[in-house]
């Protein structure tokens, strides 16, 4: 275990979280150990030629944590922090993810170690088709299903699909296509996905504000990350007449006690790469963020963002942490979080509308359906509120705080299933 005041690695997080929850309910020693490591690990170190025709060599990941509930189900993200440690926590959120939410999938993670900024839009659609071919038969639409993340997208998941669907027989082809989600529309794809885990984000906040007649057309709150999440929570905050009030990203942070303009920000954004230099709010540095005198803060960027080191930078004003990040909080920013009174939605439960709308566009493809985007929000609301109901139930019966609630949640549902089934041979 992680020294007070030091920060552990993503996958020591998320080791230890499983452990405090496994202890507290009691978990069956055996369904601890098949639980406690991932199934399966791919590495892959592929060629791709650049576009001055030098060949470069990428190393890829895809690690299979658990599949008892449905096939193998998570993202693949392009990024020079990729690692086998990252991936293995991913994946194994992704389990938990589902399992909370009560949907038919595994946990799986994926990714290339690389800055994609610093490759051609052609060069990018390379390495994606030669990963894709690399990984092979461990993906596949009943067996490994992955996903956009961090520095992937719509077009992404569409060249994945095609490389993928090229390696098969013809008359295979149609019926294959949910071998990704998150597609363009027009390729099978389903509306509402690009804003799913931000909207998922904001079904919590609000059903947190409802649960503690919190008013939120008085709230401020504060984003760190404006990619696709953020944005989206952002904008849909807005109706609800909530403030933002800074915004923190890889350029940057901004703030402007005002009120920046999500709608606004995201255009700039799009145009210019990331927040720095928006006019209409002022640069400030990322301690000046972390302290902002706001009501609600959702982390939407990457993980270890609320450590020993930052989270006592939090102000007092700070009611709730609803964490649209992947492991944004590491154990010792939740034991000073915890100390200062503040709620936290965690990661494994806010953040899962993405997963939940793979889920929607998977069935969509196998049906040869296409769902209208108020079936899709109905449904995900649904989803989300189910899972919020279940953690918030686990919490209240056992006197636990909202992430070791959570775990037990997912732990007990996946300890059912293997107890019915048992352990082969």
């Amino acid at each position: 275990m992680a020294k007070i005041g030091s920060t552990p690695s993503v996958y020591q997080t998320v080791i230890q979280q499983f452990n405090r929850a496994a202890d507290r309910m009691k978990l069956d020693p055996t369904i601890r150990k098949i639980l406690s490591v991932p199934m399966n690990e791919v590495r892959v170190n592929f060629p791709v030629k650049m576009d001055n025709g030098q060949i470069e060599i990428f190393t890829g990941y895809r690690v299979q944590h658990n599949n008892v509930l449905g096939p193998f189900k998570g993202g693949l993200r392009y990024h020079p922090a990729v690692d086998i440690d990252e991936v293995r926590a991913l994946a194994t959120w992704m389990t938990w993810k589902s399992a909370i939410l009560d949907i038919p999938f595994g946990g799986a993670k994926g990714g290339i170690q690389c800055d994609p900024t610093l490759y051609s839009e052609s060069e990018i659609e390379r390495i994606t088709r030669r990963f894709t071919f690399a990984l092979g038969n461990n993906i596949g639409p009943e067996y490994d299903i992955p996903g956009p993340d961090v520095n992937t997208n719509a077009q992404t998941m569409a060249w994945i699909l095609d490389t993928y669907l090229a390696t098969l027989p013809p008359q295979m082809r149609h019926q294959s296509i949910h071998v990704v989600t998150g597609k363009p529309v027009e390729a099978g794809g389903s509306v509402g996905r690009n804003k799913a885990t931000g909207q998922g984000v904001v079904y919590c906040i609000e059903r947190w504000a409802q649960d503690r007649s919190f008013d939120l057309t008085s709230a401020t709150y504060f984003m760190q990350g404006f990619g696709n999440v953020g944005s989206a929570a952002a904008r849909l905050m807005k109706p609800f007449g909530s403030t933002l009030v800074a915004v923190e990203d890889h350029t940057g942070a901004i703030a402007n006690a005002d009120g920046i303009d999500a709608v606004e920000l995201t255009a700039y954004v799009a145009k210019h790469g990331g927040i720095k230099g928006f006019s209409a709010a002022a640069a400030i540095d990322h301690k000046t963020f972390m302290s902002t005198q706001a009501d609600i803060f959702i982390p939407a960027a990457l993980e270890n963002q609320l450590t020993a080191e930052t989270a006592p930078w939090l102000s007092a004003q700070v009611k709730l942490i609803a964490e649209g990040a992947n492991g944004p909080t590491d154990l010792n920013g939740d034991r000073i979080i915890s100390e200062k009174g503040i709620d936290i939605l965690p990661d494994i439960l806010c953040n899962s509308g993405g997963v939940t709308v793979s889920y929607f566009e998977w069935l969509q493809n196998k049906r040869a359906e296409s769902w209208e985007l108020d079936v899709v929000d109905s449904q995900l609301r649904k989803k989300i509120l189910g899972g919020y109901d279940r953690v918030q139930g686990v919490a209240d019966e056992l006197q636990v705080d909202w992430r070791t609630a959570a775990y037990i949640v997912a732990l007990r549902r996946l300890a059912r299933v293997y107890k019915h089934r048992g352990i082969f041979p």
